[in-house]
């Protein structure tokens, strides 16, 4: 029942340190994603926020498996401080609006206990306990808006729609219970998001959708979060025409600047992206026929940039930060026989021509015309259809 979910997941929660983020003096939102491949959403969409004058926070963890996680490709800017305690967290958010850092062991230690027992008693998969221990951290850190992005398809964590749904609604119920204003999307990855899927393969996609020609489906796609984070944090319906003009202006790449120079790194790759981590070798991967884009799966795409070196396979392993795979084409575009699909960036040869074999298998063409899916296949807004998420 979900009155237990939302028991349990306050005991997690209380566990450990809460945040108290009153000091703000305003509401202070946080956005989750369930995790998918060429994710850099957060990079564009907290500075989007919080050039509207939303402060936004973000714990987040390492990435496991194919890529890396945000503050793995935050290390791109060398000398980025990332190891935020509360006391610095709290500072930086009122001081700048804006800050990324990694998770604090001490937020939500219970949930740490309670998944080493769910991995020896075949609980991983339990969605209750999913949407807990997600929920668990995010109280624990104190946002009062969560917007949560739960990913579905071949290379999501949620692989079928109505299980991505019902986490996803769990969530907000979870996060309503405990008085935080709560709204998701359910979105699209049987391909990845955006174009490249890499470290700073990844960073310098989100620097060029912050000056704002990054690739349209995902500029769109972190307008339409960040609207959603505006509103929900002012509660006033105005929230797209605020970010589109945040971004218009320059003022949220102002903002992503600020935050990287408050931790301390380098910001040098803002205008000039040679400065970001670079591979020695590259590898254009061309199409063999004409015809449409029917497929390019971001499992197996996510899998040639593991090969690469871009993930980790257990906890502490090194990332190389260069490496990785940018998509030339998505789903639906037509493509002539010779014309480049990805280009590989690679730092050994040997893993170049490994990642290339499996690349090639994740790419399938149609000779007639493809409608891609789009990015977002559902939002969730409210509790229950008859109530308003808050006030109107």
């Amino acid at each position: 029942p979900p009155d237990e979910a939302a028991t349990l997941t306050r005991v997690m929660a209380a566990s450990g340190e809460q945040l108290d983020l009153s000091v703000i003096g305003k509401p202070v939102a946080d956005k989750h994603s369930t995790g998918g491949v060429g994710d850099k959403t957060s990079l564009v969409v907290m500075p989007l926020v919080a050039a509207c004058g939303v402060p936004v926070g973000k714990m987040s963890g390492r990435g496991l498996g194919f890529t890396g996680g945000t503050v793995d490709k935050l290390e791109s800017f060398p000398g980025i401080r990332l190891d935020l305690d509360a006391a610095a967290f709290v500072r930086q958010l009122r001081d700048i609006g804006l800050v990324i850092t990694g998770q604090s062991a001490d937020l939500a230690p219970a949930d740490g206990k309670l998944y080493a027992l769910r991995d020896v008693t075949a609980t991983v998969p339990s969605l209750p306990l999913i949407a807990s221990s997600i929920m668990s951290k995010k109280l624990a850190a104190g946002a009062d808006v969560i917007v949560l992005d739960v990913k579905t398809g071949s290379g999501a964590f949620m692989r079928e729609r109505d299980s991505a749904r019902a986490l996803a609604q769990a969530m907000i119920d979870i996060g309503e219970a405990a008085g935080r204003r709560v709204a998701a999307v359910v979105s699209d990855m049987s391909q990845p998001l955006g174009r490249a899927v890499g470290n700073a393969l990844e960073i310098a996609e989100a620097l060029d959708t912050l000056e704002g020609h990054g690739p349209p489906e995902f500029a769109e796609f972190a307008l339409e979060l960040a609207s959603m984070i505006v509103e929900l944090a002012s509660s006033a319906g105005a929230g797209r025409v605020e970010v589109e003009e945040a971004l218009r202006s320059g003022a949220a790449l102002r903002a992503f600047r600020r935050m990287i120079e408050a931790q301390g790194g380098d910001t040098a790759a803002f205008d000039d992206r040679s400065r970001l981590p670079s591979a020695s070798l590259r590898r254009s991967i061309a199409s063999d026929a004409d015809g449409f884009v029917a497929r390019l799966d971001a499992l197996t795409v996510a899998h040639a940039s593991s090969i690469l070196g871009a993930g980790r396979e257990r906890k502490g392993d090194p990332i190389d930060l260069a490496v990785g795979v940018v998509l030339q084409a998505r789903v639906g575009d037509r493509v002539a026989a010779g014309q480049p699909l990805a280009v590989l960036h690679a730092n050994d040869e040997a893993r170049l021509d490994q990642a290339e074999r499996v690349l090639r298998d994740s790419i399938s063409l149609s000779p007639s015309a493809v409608e891609p899916r789009p990015v977002i296949l559902e939002r969730l807004l409210r509790s229950s259809a008859d109530k308003p998420r808050f006030g109107t």
